[in-house]
């Protein structure tokens, strides 16, 4: 069975009826918004990327369910293909890229600066080589004339790369990308203690 069968019917056995998910919301939704915060790297003003995990994915799918009111298998199990490739299977990790610019015009004249920012997203962990998000696998999001404000990355790690981030080496994360140069070169602890967890 691949490991995406095996996610999947682990986040189907986990996910709650819609009755059941209406009492727990609140506090689910206040651990999903925590968890977020914790979970997300800024890169400057703009970019920003959201690590994903099973618990994350989870609270998408049943907010999905909530507000589209499915509640049959066929459509739960829609929602699950859709979202269970976001979710990291032991050997990456897994990003939604936004680019986040509040003012339309603003956000029209970056957007086409900005064509192929999501291939130029990196990860890089003390004393191992840089490695580059694999952006968009499901459909390109793209266009000649202007990049998407949300792409899906995946980052792609050896054996060795993982060692070290257990054995506590520290994590860069950045852009290179020409119109965007940004790097964050100090992860959280806490952070980097939660995407350490996205490897087992």
């Amino acid at each position: 069975m691949k490991r995406e069968e095996i996610t999947g019917k682990l986040l189907r056995d986990q996910l709650m009826t819609l009755e059941t998910y209406h009492k727990a919301r609140p506090q689910f939704r206040e651990k999903a918004i925590a968890e977020r915060k914790k979970r997300t790297i800024r890169l400057g003003e703009h970019l920003s990327l959201i690590f994903e995990n099973t618990f994350l994915i989870q609270y998408q799918i049943q907010e999905i369910l909530r507000v589209e009111k499915v509640f049959t298998e066929e459509g739960i199990e829609d929602e699950l293909q859709a979202y269970i490739p976001l979710i990291p299977d032991g050997s990456n990790f897994k990003a939604t890229m936004m680019l986040e610019y509040p003012n339309e015009a603003d956000r029209h004249i970056a957007l086409a600066k900005l064509i192929g920012v999501e291939d130029r997203t990196f990860i890089q962990i003390e004393g191992q080589p840089r490695v580059y998000g694999i952006a968009d696998e499901d459909l390109d999001r793209s266009t000649a004339t202007k990049t998407s404000a949300v792409h899906f990355i995946r980052y792609e790690l050896t054996l060795d790369m993982k060692r070290a981030l257990q054995a506590g080496a520290q994590m860069m994360i950045g852009c290179d990308h020409s119109q965007y140069p940004m790097h964050v070169d100090s992860i959280a602890p806490e952070t980097l203690a939660s995407f350490i967890s996205d490897l087992t």
